[in-house]
């Protein structure tokens, strides 16, 4: 397992990160799995030993019953090689402010985090989606609390967008304080709109990068073919939406390449989509799960998969997006004047 620095910070992660979305299977998420405890433990137990030093979860994920099978299964066993990422922002009641990024609410569900996990501290907090109402200078400052209370070590958040990012980062510059370390964010060969900003801007500010979901909800592990039945068990089947397919002839075609370089290496398309993301600017660790231990096992071996030159331009070709506006103009105008940043999206086009 390959270890990689955080952003800026010091803090080194593995190159794939145990997903816990999978833990309790309660409400919408039994769509997506439905591990118990002694399951978890198991997984848990196989991701610590092939060196992934990373457990993601939310307190929004089974209304909490992930981070409490978390907290049970690592018990005070392991705890010092694991790091614990968690999250809020998102509706966990039926309250004025059991949502939001306001001061109370982080405050508050940090706190009930750091219970259901049975720790004094998580090592990344993430703010899971942007909240237009809520002042940023408010989020900052709570976040800001948590790390200097040490309930948090580290903050980051998801699913924003550049200028969000880029402002959140402007505020804690301009007082002093604590900024976001990385994001985690939607990113795979099928979904690739993160190369427009979210991946320059990374590269730019110094922010590490976790993709979450990266095999696209199961679509691109190779079980999901042109023209066959959805199979059963997986996430689609039971009414899982995302990531949206906007293009469904383009999947299928990107489906075909990664069948078809996977079958030249032995391996999974699964496997070939996982180690295409971790040869791609500026990511720092893939999100990983499994709704079997076969499945896990699978994806925990992408970290050793090496693709040649040439399967990977396969893949960039067949996976490209079209070149937005300022974008290409900045390819026709001014290829020379290009910073490392802004050719994490321009270098294929140039």
């Amino acid at each position: 397992m390959e270890y990689r620095t955080l952003g800026r910070s010091g803090l080194k992660v593995s190159t794939l990160t145990l997903g816990t979305m999978t833990f309790g299977g309660s409400g919408p998420f039994a769509a997506v799995g439905n591990s118990d405890l002694a399951e978890a433990s198991r997984i848990i137990d196989t991701c610590i030993d092939a060196g992934i030093n990373l457990i993601d979860t939310a307190n929004v994920y089974s209304n909490g019953l992930s981070e409490e099978i978390i907290g049970e299964a690592l018990g005070g066993k392991r705890k010092n090689d694991v790091l614990i990422a968690s999250k809020a922002r998102m509706r966990i009641g039926s309250g004025p402010n059991d949502e939001g990024l306001s001061r109370h609410h982080l405050i508050r569900e940090c706190e009930k985090s750091l219970k259901r996990l049975k720790t004094d501290v998580i090592d990344i907090y993430f703010v899971h989606q942007w909240d237009g109402l809520t002042p940023v200078e408010e989020t900052v400052a709570a976040l800001d609390t948590l790390v200097s209370q040490g309930k948090v070590r580290y903050i980051g958040c998801s699913n924003w967008s550049g200028w969000q990012v880029m402002k959140a980062l402007a505020i804690s510059d301009s007082r002093h304080q604590q900024r976001f370390v990385t994001q985690q964010i939607h990113y795979t060969l099928e979904a690739r709109e993160a190369e427009y900003e979210l991946l320059p801007l990374s590269i730019d500010q110094g922010l590490g990068i976790l993709v979450w979901s990266p095999l696209a909800g199961g679509l691109l592990s190779g079980k999901h073919r042109r023209n066959q039945k959805t199979p059963k068990g997986t996430r689609q089947l039971a009414g899982w939406t995302e990531p949206p397919i906007r293009d469904e002839n383009r999947l299928w075609n990107i489906v075909d390449a990664l069948v078809a370089i996977g079958e030249a290496h032995g391996v999974s398309a699964a496997q070939v989509a996982l180690a295409w993301l971790l040869g791609r600017p500026g990511i720092t660790s893939l999100v990983i799960g499994g709704r079997t231990e076969t499945q896990l096992k699978d994806n925990l071996a992408a970290a050793d998969l090496v693709l040649t030159p040439e399967e990977r331009q396969t893949l960039d070709e067949v996976s490209q997006p079209p070149l937005l506006y300022p974008y290409w103009h900045q390819r026709n105008t001014i290829p020379d004047r290009l910073s490392p940043a802004d050719l994490a999206l321009l270098r294929p086009y140039l």
